[in-house]
């Protein structure tokens, strides 16, 4: 069955560890601990708080540097580009956090939702990207991806008592109709089942099979699924939802910027310089500043607005926290800006041409 040629971006291994089998590692893990996950299900413990969210969270939203601000062809095509998102989203930060402290968190948490679905729309369609089939088959994956994770945040809309947010507390709009909630959620098992007949019909048919295409949309599914609609807990749903982003995303950049280099480096299998740069030093250099820089980020969130884990940036603490509205209306944007550009840039810095498909 997978004796045809698979559509990796980089190789079996990497792709299969680092893009495709987060949200199964997650499944798993939480086959195994099933009482640590079910005992987490209003709050976070520290260690997953540091872990989940600082680490992977944030820690990718820097990562997009190494796509854009770091890769000097990047920064010359797209400069006007670059140069003007980080203004107009702090601009359009203080607006809205002007209008309101929850309408600012309300449109922020609809434009990483956002975020999050075109990022599977966009695995599914990198991979897709060397098949030719009918336009019903692309159609109908195109439809999965976005069902596969717009059901179950409709489910989260109607039923309404979740024991878990985006960013904070009521961000989502409420459409408290809990009756139709089950049936949304038999909606998405049923489509996911139509999905499993579809590629059997198309290899019965065909003998053909995309594995990477097929993990990606049957990742979707189950960590959309299982983080917001199987389960109602904090735990379960930040797990899902931050590494099943989080890691492929991490792990999109870092290839995409060693192919760049790949096709710019002469002789890179012995330029020391090329080695330095994406061999194991490159690779620590990466993942350390994304860290880093999440940390400091963080810090000043915790000192400055929140105050909730003194115990894990206590050098921050010295800071005053601020209460003042106004000062609040620059403050907060400011913070939140690495997180909108990000958002922002990822609808550009991405753009691939589209599948093959034939006309008929």
């Amino acid at each position: 069955m997978l004796s045809q040629k698979q559509p990796w971006l980089q190789s079996a291994k990497v792709d299969f560890w680092f893009i495709l089998s987060p949200p199964f590692l997650c499944l798993l893990a939480i086959m195994l601990f099933p009482g640590f996950f079910q005992q987490h299900v209003k709050s976070l413990p520290v260690p997953a708080w540091v872990l989940l969210v600082l680490l992977i969270d944030v820690g990718h939203v820097y990562s997009t540097l190494f796509r854009t601000y770091f890769e000097k062809e990047t920064l010359q095509q797209r400069r006007q580009l670059l140069l003007w998102v980080p203004f107009i989203a702090y601009a359009g930060g203080i607006l809205l956090y002007s209008l309101g402290e929850g309408v600012f968190w309300r449109v922020l948490a609809y434009l990483a939702v956002y975020h999050f679905v075109r990022q599977q729309y966009g695995f599914m369609r990198l991979y897709s990207r060397q098949e030719e089939r009918p336009k019903w088959e692309y159609l109908f994956d195109s439809i999965c991806v976005y069902a596969a994770t717009l059901l179950p945040l409709l489910y989260w809309h109607l039923e309404g008592s979740r024991h878990f947010n985006w960013f904070v507390e009521d961000d989502f709009v409420r459409l408290a109709y809990p009756a139709a909630a089950p049936w949304v959620a038999f909606l998405n098992i049923g489509l996911f089942l139509v999905y499993l007949l579809k590629e059997a019909w198309v290899y019965w048919q065909t003998r053909r099979f995309n594995l990477p295409r097929n993990l990606v949309i049957m990742g979707t599914f189950l960590a959309w699924y299982i983080g917001i609609v199987q389960y109602n807990g904090d735990l379960i749903f930040t797990t899902f939802n931050v590494v099943s982003h989080g890691i492929p995303y991490l792990a999109l950049v870092w290839i995409s910027r060693k192919k760049q280099k790949n096709s710019t480096s002469s002789h890179r299998q012995t330029n020391w310089k090329y080695q330095l740069v994406m061999g194991l030093t490159g690779v620590g250099f990466f993942i350390g500043l994304v860290v880093v820089l999440a940390y400091l980020e963080e810090g000043l969130w915790d000192a400055l607005v929140w105050r909730e884990h003194p115990q894990v940036f206590s050098s921050f603490q010295m800071l005053p926290q601020i209460e003042d509205q106004l000062l609040l209306s620059i403050l907060v944007p400011l913070l939140a800006l690495p997180q909108m550009t990000h958002y922002l840039l990822d609808g550009f810095i991405w753009k691939t041409s589209k599948p093959k498909q034939p006309k008929a």
